[in-house]
């Protein structure tokens, strides 16, 4: 028996600049169109070769299941499947990323797990075969597979790659509810959705403009889970008085963000709901 392998993939979080529910579906998902991008605050995966056939999941997070409800482990069933590999695999999670928070946690564990079996296995699979595979775990991996910033419509299966988004500091605040993804998408009414402007969005992404970026991002999402949980409302209000450039909520939440130019006024906001909210993370966006 020769030396086993190890590989380590980061697991970077997802922000959504933009998210726009377009209708419903008759599949039950919702048509979307979304523009997001990551942000460096990741979770890491080390991916080892053992001598049983079987696949171990180890985190760091008492209360995440190590089973087959885990995403990571789904990924790694569909890959020994589907490619006839009978190794056996330990992988470690080490997350940074908070657990149900609109940031794409599970998600992004899965991809780096794809990929990183993608390496370990030398299967040579493109992203786009990846993000492929990925879909059939869940919806918002596909672009998790790609990262950086992109557009994704469908219910997340399609990712268009588009530019870095301009480069700023991103302070993240994390209330302490979790949200169900499916509950909120449940109290969706297409006929009093906000529906923000998504290819000003992306237009401001490629003039590589900060300020219409900043004016242009929205969430269709976001008033529905201010109405459950009001905290959100009081996050952006508070982020706003501190000099944030805009505030959004990531994905279906409870995660809001601020975006600032300067390092001075993101660590202003930082300190100003440390004492508000227990998760505060002040992150880079990433290149």
């Amino acid at each position: 028996m020769g030396e086993r392998m190890e590989i380590i993939e980061k697991a970077p979080a997802k922000i959504n600049l933009g998210l726009d529910v377009l209708h419903k579906r008759s599949d039950g998902y919702h048509e979307l169109e979304m523009v997001m991008s990551s942000v460096d605050l990741a979770d890491r995966l080390t991916i080892e070769e053992i001598a049983e056939d079987k696949i171990i999941i180890e985190t760091n997070r008492a209360f995440l299941p190590v089973d087959e409800r885990n995403h990571v482990y789904q990924a790694a069933m569909l890959v020994k499947e589907r490619y006839k590999i009978n190794q056996g695999i330990k992988v470690s999670i080490k997350k940074s990323i908070p657990v149900a928070a609109g940031l794409g946690g599970g998600s992004t564990d899965c991809a780096a797990a794809l990929r990183g079996l993608n390496r370990l296995w030398n299967l040579g699979l493109s992203l786009e075969e990846l993000a492929a595979m990925g879909m059939e775990v869940g919806t918002d991996v596909p672009y998790c597979v790609y990262g950086k910033t992109a557009l994704i419509t469908g219910k997340g299966e399609k990712v268009f790659p588009i530019p870095d988004m301009p480069q700023c500091w991103v302070v993240l605040v994390k209330p302490r509810m979790s949200v169900s993804t499916g509950k909120v998408f449940n109290e969706v009414d297409m006929n009093e959705i906000h529906h923000p402007n998504i290819s000003e969005l992306k237009s401001a992404i490629y003039a590589n403009d900060y300020t219409r970026m900043t004016q242009a991002v929205g969430n269709s999402l976001e008033a529905i889970t201010i109405k459950r949980h009001p905290i959100i409302q009081q996050i952006k209000d508070r982020m706003l008085k501190y000099g944030a450039d805009a505030t959004l909520m990531s994905g279906s939440g409870p995660t809001v963000y601020a975006l600032c130019q300067q390092y001075s006024r993101a660590q202003r906001i930082y300190n100003g709901l440390k004492g508000f909210c227990d998760e505060v993370y002040i992150v880079r966006t990433l290149k």
